[in-house]
């Protein structure tokens, strides 16, 4: 509760004492009682239109932290807001969209933001696409993190939080938004079919447990990869799903190594298709991180951003372990040490660039999202 009080008054702070603000992020460590966190937002804020997730890490203009709260602020006249959170995206992930769209009501003829948060372990994000297709609004939003093993995450819209469920905000008027997308991960050459897959789960890879090919491409026993650390460890290298000839790989990347061998997903894919093994790299992230910060700068034009969200995977927290800001550091590269940065570690990530861009559902990925007063 005093984290979410104090995070809201140093960004209050930041604003000025004339400034009014128009909405807000704000992004808790899974390890605090997100009800808790959003109350002590709320004494301050009223209601204000938020929009937040949970996350193993925190990112913010200090760098990466952990167990804090980030309150990211905006201010701006003509800025219009609209937010909340309907439950149960973890069970009935249609409704819950429905439902959403339907309080929020995006016009179709008119530009604005759609930002969405929704549960990172279970639902399926999919659906959002096919909701989402028709109207002229950029989308951005990821899967909130949190420990998986405790099997869940949590979500912020407006008054509202709580797990399972799924958060929008809706931003219109004088707004403009910059969004990119990129990972940091390559094929290998590794190929495996997809054999046997039961909803969330891929249980078998070339006719034998998941675990079991795993063993075979690192050399370790099948049945350690069923236990801490390799478990947890797997998301490390995602798989690379083949499409269409000529289509870049799509990533699933699992969200562990169950105890029977199979991969858990937070996506259903295809039985009976053709995946690739991935391995990221230090520098193939770095590169990542400035090509989504490019890709968003570019997609502002001439407007100057005045804040950047990120939206990293949680792959990133382990790859950059040593270096602990280097997807702050790229961006900032590219967009400039004068921008102020926050965000956090995600289970997927939701993107639609423009009206004439399919809905992406992503793993593994950065998006970096830049906000501007419209030019």
């Amino acid at each position: 509760h005093q984290a979410g009080v104090e995070s809201v008054q140093q960004a209050m702070e930041g604003l000025g004492k004339t400034a009014r603000p128009a909405f807000g992020w704000l992004i808790s460590s899974y390890a605090y009682p997100i009800q808790e966190v959003l109350g002590g937002a709320l004494e301050t804020l009223g209601d204000l239109p938020l929009l937040g997730f949970s996350t193993s890490a925190e990112l913010s203009p200090a760098g990466r932290s952990r167990r804090s709260v980030v309150a990211a602020l905006f201010a701006g006249e003509g800025v219009q807001g609209r937010a909340g959170w309907w439950p149960d995206f973890n069970q009935d992930s249609r409704s819950a969209i429905q439902n959403m769209l339907h309080v929020l009501n995006p016009p179709a003829e008119s530009s604005s933001v759609l930002l969405l948060a929704a549960d990172g372990l279970n639902g399926d994000a999919s659906l959002l696409g096919e909701y989402l297709a028709a109207g002229n609004f950029v989308v951005a939003g990821c899967l909130a993190g949190g420990e998986v093993n405790r099997g869940r995450t949590y979500q912020i819209g407006g008054r509202q939080s709580g797990s399972g469920g799924l958060a929008g905000m809706l931003l219109s008027g004088e707004i403009a938004i910059g969004v990119g997308a990129a990972h940091g991960w390559r094929p290998v050459g590794a190929l495996a079919r997809l054999t046997r897959v039961q909803g969330q789960w891929v249980r078998m890879l070339d006719d034998e447990p998941a675990s079991h090919i795993y063993a075979r491409w690192f050399g370790f026993p099948a049945r350690d990869w069923s236990f801490p650390p390799l478990n947890d460890l797997v998301r490390q290298y995602p798989l690379g799903v083949h499409g269409q000839p000529g289509q870049a790989l799509q990533i699933r990347s699992p969200l562990r190594m169950e105890a029977d061998g199979s991969l858990r997903m937070n996506s259903r894919l295809a039985e009976g298709a053709l995946v690739d093994l991935m391995i990221g790299t230090i520098d193939g992230c770095q590169q990542a991180a400035r090509q989504a910060a490019g890709q968003a700068k570019a997609m502002l034009g001439d407007a100057q951003p005045v804040a950047a969200l990120l939206l990293v995977d949680v792959a990133w927290q382990v790859m950059l372990e040593l270096q602990p800001q280097g997807e702050i550091e790229a961006v900032r590269d590219v967009i400039g040490a004068q921008t102020p940065i926050f965000g956090g570690y995600t289970l997927g990530q939701l993107v639609r660039r423009s009206s004439n861009d399919p809905f992406e559902f992503l793993n593994q990925h950065i998006v970096v999202v830049l906000f501007a007063g419209k030019a």
